[in-house]
């Protein structure tokens, strides 16, 4: 899309590139910490232009307008070499380095080399791409979410981190989420208003942090000023907090004096600090450690939905659907002699049988063969439970590897 430029815009252009070509762009960051612990994790990347007289210009004063004519592109590569710099520079030297966030514009995606290119730069400076990770807004993501999706997926692939920056700033929607394989999720500053005590703004942000960390999104809260906001964020399992409450963004040399102090924690009880929502979480990883496949059943309807770890014998079984094909699929899985034993023992006559006899749960161990063919050990134990708000019967299953 063409823009029509005012004059001043132009001029505001024709500066930014000289800018660059004078090497006035500087990059500041600003350091990411660990919700609970307060140590430094990572930081993030934002540039400013240092005019001759000294006096820094924030990114609202050129970026728009970079944005604009394109020349937002040639910023970015600007600030992903200087990233690099400081890096190699520090690796060179010994010091400690960190994880840093780089911004790539929306305008990056109709680069067809751009993940190519990404690479290129970063190898040049033999740094590990892990330790760069590339921001990308929502409102990007938005645009073209076919397209941003392979080109995250080639990202990822290449062993970089991805975010999605801004989340929550107007666009935001769950698809997003559950169709682009970023894995770190920057919640905006707009949902943090004031110290979070509006009930409404407490919920969208429990809800946010529950589903992200389901998916095992790592969580950045943007733009944290107060005690009271990192008190609430932390029961909702917020992983990372950045904003002025632990550090504004800062020039290099200030970030490299942080970034060589002694770690220390901080850390508080995190029974007190996290009572439920951290609680749960350590719950459900508690749960998937010995069983890493666990299915929810509604007899009643006759449906169910699983959650499956990568540890389980199995993966082939469909995520959702009717329970008794699941049943007949499971069968299918077992060793032929144990085949009529699973079906019978899980039908659902069999389980409201049980049920209704007043049995607590029901347990069997069958052979079951793996995605690689070989037959394992697998016990089933289906528990019964019931919701207060419906009289359909439900069961949990939950199955474990014994070989």
């Amino acid at each position: 899309m063409m823009y029509e430029l005012t004059n001043d815009e132009i001029l505001c252009n024709e500066r930014a590139q000289e800018a660059i070509k004078n090497h006035e762009l500087v990059v500041y960051y600003q350091p990411q910490y660990d919700a609970i612990n307060s140590k430094l994790i990572s930081a993030e990347a934002l540039v400013r232009r240092v005019q001759p007289d000294g006096k820094v210009l924030p990114p609202a004063s050129f970026v728009p307008v970079a944005e604009k004519t394109g020349l937002i592109t040639e910023i970015d590569w600007y600030v992903l070499n200087e990233v690099c710099k400081f890096l190699r520079a520090r690796l060179d030297s010994g010091e400690p380095v960190v994880r840093i966030a780089v911004n790539f514009s929306r305008k990056h995606l109709d680069d067809d080399k751009l993940v190519e290119r990404l690479c290129e730069t970063v190898d040049s400076y033999s740094i590990e791409h892990e330790l760069i990770e590339i921001e990308l807004t929502e409102s990007a993501i938005m645009q073209d979410t076919h397209l941003i999706t392979k080109v995250i997926d080639d990202i990822r692939s290449n062993g970089f981190n991805v975010a999605i920056d801004d989340f929550g700033s107007g666009l935001s929607s769950l698809s997003l989420v559950k169709d682009v394989s970023a894995n770190v999720l920057k919640i905006d500053r707009s949902l943090l208003s004031g110290n979070c005590e509006n009930e409404k703004e407490r919920i969208v942000l429990e809800s946010i942090f529950g589903f992200a960390n389901r998916l095992k999104l790592t969580t950045i809260a943007e733009g944290v000023e107060t005690e009271e906001q990192l008190g609430f964020l932390r029961t909702c399992d917020c992983r990372m907090i950045q904003g002025f409450l632990f550090a504004k963004p800062m020039p290099e040399e200030d970030f490299a004096r942080i970034c060589s102090m002694p770690q220390t924690d901080k850390s508080e009880d995190i029974l007190f600090t996290q009572p439920q929502a951290g609680v749960t979480n350590l719950l459900i990883e508690a749960i998937f450690t010995k069983f890493p496949l666990v299915i929810v059943a509604n007899l009643t309807r006759n449906s169910y939905y699983m959650m499956a770890y990568d540890s389980f014998t199995s993966k082939s079984c469909p995520s959702t659907g009717v329970f008794e094909e699941l049943i007949a699929h499971g069968a299918s899985t077992m060793y032929p002699d144990d085949q009529e034993s699973f079906a019978t023992t899980f039908s659902i006559e069999s389980l409201t049988s049980a049920y209704e006899r007043g049995e607590k749960s029901v347990t069997l161990v069958t052979r079951q063969i793996g995605d690689d063919g070989i037959y394992r050990r697998v016990e089933t134990t289906d528990i019964f439970v019931k919701n207060p708000s419906a009289d359909d019967l439900l069961v949990i299953t939950l199955c474990q590897n014994l070989d």
